[in-house]
């Protein structure tokens, strides 16, 4: 099973919590994770893209760098992980994406990808006047399927004429083209979302929820095995999972209910607000699946809470999962989760043999 992690690009990393360690993003921040990374033989790190935070006390997101130029500079100060930027695509037109794939891709040869974000906040791109409204829930991933075609429309030939419903290029070019063929990530959950990864990506984000539920992420994963096997190509699930760890469960387990003592209910309001705008009745679309954890929990992924050997074991029981490609792994604190993943959690994976191996 592959692993990588999920590095916060924005404050407070994935916790929506006043007591929760507070932390601003910065690339001295990001360049320590992302190289302990590394060093402890992780796949690959990925770093989101949020335009407008949720606010509440704990001002949770409200600070945050961009992705593309922060993984250019990761991309600099590392050998080997691979490295992915995100991008929204409502912001920027999908050459100038393309390009700036191909110069990240000439830093780091081979080992950088994109992951498209469709656009589920609507503040994030009114406050720049630039969200096309509501109707955008509607058809937001065939604009996505449109952008992607063309990037790959250039990366492949350096040329692109696509004529498209969003978009109409005219002899576009782009020159050099990249090294080595650039994967696209999807972080799409509904039924149009899944159709769209299993059509256009190489890997899908899948979404678990809970504490301590290596399982319940199956479903989604099985969702999109049969979406690839209708379009016939090989699409990896990877699932975003957060990991509180400690000596003992206990330990770990009390310092995750101080982190939901703690829970910023006024930011979580905003976020739920915002996802309240999409109306689908999709129960795997953004509005709905944030709905399937209650309202006071502090994050919108699964948890995994545990001694470090009980979070290997749910690791590896997670990695049994058919069709699971790798996990994404948050952390209530990144540089400390960082060292506990690497020295007292992953030599206890089965699912990681092969870096006990390599050492």
């Amino acid at each position: 099973m592959d692993v990588g992690v999920f590095i916060p690009i924005n404050n407070n990393g994935w916790i929506t919590s006043t007591t929760s360690p507070q932390y601003k993003p910065s690339f001295e921040l990001n360049r320590t994770i992302v190289q302990k990374a590394e060093g402890y033989g992780l796949d690959f790190a990925l770093s989101m893209i949020k335009l407008h935070g949720f606010g509440g006390p704990s001002e949770f997101w409200d600070y945050g760098l961009e992705s593309f130029t922060l993984m250019a500079g990761l991309a600099s100060v590392t050998t080997r992980i691979k490295l992915f930027a995100s991008i929204a695509v409502l912001t920027m037109p999908p050459p100038i994406a393309a390009r700036m794939a191909v110069t990240i891709d000439s830093i780091a040869p081979g080992r950088f990808g994109v992951n498209i974000v469709s656009g589920w906040q609507k503040a994030e791109y009114a406050q720049m006047g630039i969200w096309p409204g509501a109707e955008h829930f509607a058809h937001r991933y065939q604009f996505c399927a449109e952008y992607v075609a063309i990037m790959r429309e250039l990366w492949e030939s350096g040329q692109s004429d696509f004529k498209g419903r969003f978009f109409q290029m005219d002899d576009c070019r782009l020159l050099p083209q990249p090294t080595a063929r650039i994967p696209i990530i999807c972080a799409a959950q509904s039924e149009k979302g899944t159709g769209f990864a299993a059509e256009y990506g190489d890997y899908n984000f899948c979404v678990g929820f809970g504490v301590n539920q290596p399982q319940r992420v199956a479903a989604s994963i099985a969702r999109l095995v049969e979406a690839a096997q209708a379009t016939g190509r090989d699409v990896g699930a990877l699932v975003m999972q957060m990991i509180v760890a400690d000596e003992t469960d206990d330990a770990a387990m009390a310092k995750w209910q101080h982190y939901c003592d703690g829970v910023d209910l006024e930011a979580l309001a905003f976020r739920n607000a915002q996802a309240g705008a999409d109306v689908s009745s999709d129960p795997y679309a953004t509005a709905n699946r944030m709905k399937q954890n209650s309202d006071n929990f502090p994050t919108n992924q699964g948890v995994f809470v545990g001694s470090y050997a009980t979070v290997a074991r749910m690791l590896d029981e997670m990695a049994e999962i058919p069709g699971l490609r790798g996990v994404m792994l948050t952390f209530d604190d990144f540089v400390i989760g960082m060292e506990q993943f690497g020295t007292r959690i992953q030599p206890l994976m089965k699912s990681r043999a092969r870096m006990r191996a390599a050492a």
